[in-house]
């Protein structure tokens, strides 16, 4: 399971290289210029394509724009992912803000609190109370969810997603959520992440984290 989720990672940043070598004007790829621009080499490139069945000419290269649409559709981005936010503090305000997941075909499309003082607008995202996020998930079909709200209730409000039907949570609150196996979590831990950074800071290592 490790190992088919770093593929996907690698996939992913795969994916954001060919834009950007689209967005540069070139039309074809090696998997050698792929590899540097990932920082992978042009062996585990070639690993990772064959293992989901993208091939491309021995001496051609690939062609960017069909890489992309075979990545895509294996990525899910070939249509709008919508998500939900629950917690409109001030790390999910600034979510709430931040316009680059547009880009990777996911969108935010509400934001849930318990605060009464949090609901209304951020932009053109509705902030509604929790109570209704049971009505709101099953009626526009959110199987993902990000959760920034504080430690204290992370769990409680990981098991009412659960309930409501969210299969996959990018968990921000500094807490690991106990829930059924079936739910896909990722953890992101703000606090921990600097930690590791400042510490190989400060034992003079430059091997990448």
């Amino acid at each position: 399971m490790i190992g088919y989720r770093n593929s996907i990672l690698r996939l992913s940043h795969y994916r954001r290289c060919l834009r950007q070598f689209q967005e540069l004007g070139y039309t074809r790829v090696f998997s050698e210029n792929l590899g540097q621009a990932a920082g992978v080499s042009a062996v585990q490139v070639r690993k990772d394509f064959s293992s989901f069945g993208l091939v491309g000419r021995r001496k051609g290269g690939y062609i960017i724009s069909e890489l992309l649409d075979k990545i895509n559709q294996i990525l899910k981005k070939d249509k709008i992912e919508k998500v939900i936010l629950v917690g409109a503090g001030n790390l999910g305000s600034a979510l709430l803000k931040y316009r680059g997941f547009e880009k990777e075909s996911i969108k935010i499309v509400a934001a849930f609190d318990a605060d009464p003082a949090k609901t209304g607008k951020r932009g053109d995202i509705p902030v509604y109370p929790m109570e209704k996020i049971f009505s709101f998930v099953r009626e526009n079909g959110i199987r993902v969810a990000i959760l920034t709200v504080p430690e204290s209730v992370a769990q409680d409000v990981g098991e009412r997603l659960v309930s409501a039907g969210i299969r996959g949570i990018l968990n921000f609150s500094p807490v690991t959520l106990r829930l059924p196996e079936r739910i896909i979590i990722s953890h992101i831990n703000l606090a921990v992440e600097l930690e590791h950074l400042v510490y190989y800071v400060h034992a003079g290592t430059t091997k990448a984290l």
